[in-house]
């Protein structure tokens, strides 16, 4: 069977082009020559990459230190709502937060000395206010860097009161 012949939709869309463009072949005679530049790039790189590699891992260390806080600040909240429930025990708040500290992973190091502290504040010999701090340092991922962390939380205790 015959082929059909080619009509202007079937034919390829550069069947109306001459040849390469000058672009190209402005880059095409750069890329032979070599020039005085040809060997640049690795030189390039390898004076950036200690300044790239600096930064990410910089930024990699402050995202550690954010996650720090963020597990500080949990288990100091995580110790008041413990420690403001209504005829809560003395150490209701600061066992809570251990715990959650210890299922919290490393993020925060240095927790356990001196640990979570929770203070009671009393009027009239009932509790009305509770604060619980937790502190540490955050993960190191730079050897030899790592930032403190120290959060509160702040609660009003829960009582009876007349109405």
């Amino acid at each position: 069977m015959p082929r059909p012949a080619r009509t202007d939709r079937s034919r390829p869309a550069t069947a109306g082009r001459r040849g390469p463009g000058r672009i190209t072949t402005v880059l095409r005679r750069r890329l032979a020559t070599g020039g005085s530049e040809r060997g640049a790039n690795p030189v390039e790189l390898a004076v950036v990459m200690p300044a790239i590699l600096v930064l990410l891992f910089a930024s990699i260390q402050l995202a550690v230190w954010f996650v720090a806080r963020s597990t500080a600040l949990n288990a100091a909240q995580t110790g008041v709502n413990a420690q403001r429930a209504f005829q809560a025990p003395p150490e209701a708040g600061r066992d809570r937060a251990t715990t959650f500290l210890r299922a919290a992973g490393d993020w925060l190091v240095g927790w356990q000395n001196p640990g979570p502290t929770c203070e009671i504040i009393t009027t009239g010999g009932a509790p009305t206010e509770v604060t619980c701090t937790v502190s540490g340092r955050s993960l190191s991922v730079i050897p030899g860097v790592d930032f403190p962390v120290r959060q509160t939380a702040h609660g009003t205790a829960e009582r009876w009161t007349t109405g």
